[in-house]
């Protein structure tokens, strides 16, 4: 006995229709308007903490997150989008939701930056994933100006602790903010790059995008 796509189980065999086989298997547009008002809905209601989008630059991908004070985190692929979304998460707030309209002027920023037609970023910034020196070291990277560098030495006496070199590695590592916070542009006493969170290729070429390389 066969049960047909009509739903009749009786009499000679049939065929079976394939009902189903017409229908897409994802209606991505209409996901994507359905992910729209949803996420529309959850920023009138005061739902959305932590929105989120990526963007692709000549330094990989970027993991670009705002809230509503501002951009708090940007993450390298290398640095995993996933673990830095949880990481957003379980500091800031589980409501993280992909909003790129949030982000629009970083992006704009962003990319004017990488085509060579911003020197400086000018948004509000989320300082919250950084404190106490770290957050002293990372706060004064944007008098380093484009195309210039400085040496971690440097970059700790200007901190007001000469002696805290490695600390000022350790900052830059854990910036939260790299390319808008320019720690590209703290390099070794000897002139060389040194080491990066988004890796040696990456600090490279940010420097000779600025001329600095």
């Amino acid at each position: 006995m066969t049960v047909s796509a009509s739903g009749s189980a009786s009499g000679p065999q049939r065929r079976e229709e394939p009902v189903f086989a017409a229908l897409p298997v994802e209606d991505t547009p209409a996901q994507l308007r359905l992910h729209e008002r949803l996420v529309g809905a959850a920023e009138r209601d005061g739902l959305l903490d932590v929105a989120y989008r990526t963007l692709e630059t000549p330094v990989g991908s970027l993991l670009l997150a705002a809230t509503e004070e501002g951009l708090v985190r940007v993450a390298y692929d290398v640095q995993d989008h996933d673990a830095a979304l949880a990481d957003l998460a379980g500091r800031v707030s589980p409501r993280v939701l992909r909003a790129p309209a949030r982000l629009e002027q970083a992006v704009r920023q962003i990319e004017e930056y990488f085509e060579g037609r911003r020197t400086s970023f000018e948004l509000a910034l989320d300082m919250r994933l950084t404190k106490g020196f770290r957050r002293e070291v990372i706060a004064r990277l944007p008098s380093i100006g484009y195309g210039r560098t400085e040496s971690y030495a440097q970059v700790a006496e200007a901190a007001g602790n000469p002696r805290a070199v490695r600390a000022v590695g350790t900052a830059c590592a854990t910036n939260p903010l790299p390319v808008v916070l320019p720690c590209h542009r703290v390099v070794r006493s000897d002139g060389s790059a040194g080491g990066y969170a988004g890796g040696a290729e990456a600090k490279r070429t940010l420097l000779a995008l600025e001329g600095a390389a």
